[in-house]
């Protein structure tokens, strides 16, 4: 009885400490989808109209593995600025976790923005985009797919560049930071 009982303490004692209480980017960013401080919405493919575009093979396969974008922002202002510097550091410790693989950083008029994935270098299944501003706020872009290929994600932009993206239905992503 005495091994059953300790055999038991010491699978328990396992799971408990194999469990990690980090937060993940998903529960970032369901913890936040009713946050009034941010904008939450997701876009499907189907958006970005690729299946009309005269795409090369190439371009059609690199479209196929793309499923849709989840797009989290935190507008800032005057009344929410410590809120923002908190937010802010929370992405950035989510973001450090070993998981995510960075892939570029660059700056852009609106601020600095790192770009990571979730996956093999070969098959990706999430890339996240991040961006901040100090006077606007910051924006978290999950692209979700299946298997994505970062040497297609090229090939993919130029695919959307071909698409006929209908511009009211991203409106409100344009009107986040204005």
């Amino acid at each position: 009885m005495k091994k059953i009982v300790y055999s038991a303490l010491l699978v328990f004692t396992f799971i408990l400490t194999s469990c990690s209480s980090k937060q993940t980017l998903q529960e970032y960013y369901v913890a936040n989808s009713e946050n009034p401080n941010f904008i939450s919405f997701d876009l499907p493919s189907s958006l970005l109209n690729l299946e009309t575009a005269n795409l090369t093979e190439e371009q059609r396969k690199a479209a196929g593995s793309l499923k849709k974008l989840n797009i989290l922002a935190f507008k800032k202002t005057d009344e929410n600025a410590s809120d923002f510097t908190l937010e802010k550091a929370k992405v950035k410790e989510i973001l450090k976790s070993d998981q995510y693989e960075e892939l570029m950083k660059f700056n852009t008029s609106f601020g600095k923005a790192t770009v990571k994935y979730l996956g093999k270098e070969d098959s990706i299944d999430e890339v996240i985009i991040y961006g901040d501003s100090e006077e606007k706020g910051f924006a978290l872009v999950r692209v979700l797919g299946d298997n994505m290929n970062p040497a297609h994600l090229m090939t993919l932009i130029k695919a959307v560049e071909k698409s006929d993206i209908d511009g009211n239905q991203l409106k409100m992503l344009g009107n986040i930071f204005k």
